[in-house]
């Protein structure tokens, strides 16, 4: 693959974020309408009380040729859960779909520990005013832990094909013990699961998708999968397990693996070939990715540096 036009299209500091948020455009997921793209993405407020951040899910939109930026969402287009939920300490990332004459949305929804830092669970909201704001089918989770998939169920990516819902998410393998100098560190793979109504799940629980190039503690998420020139090609964010906040060499970079059939996939980072911009703002990461095609030409969108802190970049893949 070879890919241009690379360049950091949304800024943080550029655009007013909508009420109360403060930092971060995380995980850009494209939907595209007949005359623009909307990019939904998460960014943060802050607790004022707790002092932890709080992810909410905003968007902008753009042109068809994902050059002129029109409008930035004033409001978060869903409310965090109510206490105790799945999703009441933040939602990200935020996958919309289209099906039929439906917009979707599986959400990733995070509530905080004492133990470790975080829990994670897949909800399932819809839009009924055309993607400006989104409603929970209900107040629980589609898809969470289970029998051999303990914690940190999210990260969903689906695909609505020929009747059949398909879905690639993130799911814990373990928790490492905190040292010294780290807190408690999670693994995790990505796993696949089918439906036939969106909402109930079956998995093919406990079952790695991609291989490891990293070793066991390899962390695995955000795949993203489009169908292009006679196969499925996925990407993904992978990074090692500890010290990878600060040290580049350990932090998230993007993987790539291809598939004729969604379940079997063989993976080749080289065949990819995705290594940013190579300007400051993705020079040390590359997170995040979401593939769509807008008029039969494929686009990668990513974070880069600190997690998406800065804003999000896009890619076209040169025919």
């Amino acid at each position: 693959m070879k890919w241009i036009n690379i360049k950091n299209i949304f800024k943080i500091g550029e655009h007013e974020l909508p009420k109360g948020c403060i930092a971060f455009a995380q995980s850009p997921q494209a939907l595209v309408f007949d005359d623009f793209v909307r990019i939904y993405f998460c960014t943060r407020s802050l607790n004022e009380t707790t002092k932890n951040y709080l992810s909410h899910v905003a968007y902008v939109d753009f042109d068809l040729e994902l050059q002129i930026l029109s409008r930035v969402s004033k409001e978060q287009v869903i409310p965090l859960g109510d206490l105790g939920t799945f999703d009441e300490h933040g939602i990200f990332p935020f996958n919309p779909i289209r099906v039929k004459d439906r917009i979707l949305a599986y959400t990733c929804g995070w509530s905080r520990r004492d133990s470790v830092s975080v829990e994670t669970s897949t909800g399932l909201v819809e839009s009924l005013d055309g993607g400006e704001t989104f409603s929970r089918l209900g107040p629980g989770p589609v898809l969470t832990s289970s029998l051999n998939e303990p914690f940190l169920v999210g990260d969903s990516f689906v695909k609505y094909i020929d009747g059949i819902y398909h879905m690639w998410y993130m799911f814990g393998k373990r928790w490492i013990d905190a040292t010294t100098s780290e807190p408690p560190a999670r693994v995790y793979k990505i796993g696949y699961a089918r439906s036939t109504d969106g909402s109930s799940w079956v998995k093919n629980e406990g079952k790695e998708v991609i291989q490891n190039v990293l070793g066991i503690d390899e962390c695995q998420a955000l795949p993203t999968i489009e169908y292009h020139n006679g196969l499925y090609h996925m990407f993904f964010c992978y990074r090692q397990a500890t010290d990878f906040r600060k040290n580049p060499d350990r932090g998230y970079k993007l993987g790539y693996a291809y598939s004729n059939d969604l379940e079997s996939w063989t993976r080749n980072d080289e065949i990819g070939n995705f290594k940013g911009s190579g300007d400051k703002w993705d020079q040390d990461m590359q997170a995040y990715p979401n593939l769509f095609k807008v008029k039969d030409k494929l686009y990668l969108l990513y974070n880069g540096n600190e997690f998406g802190k800065n804003g999000f970049g896009i890619a076209e893949l040169k025919e």
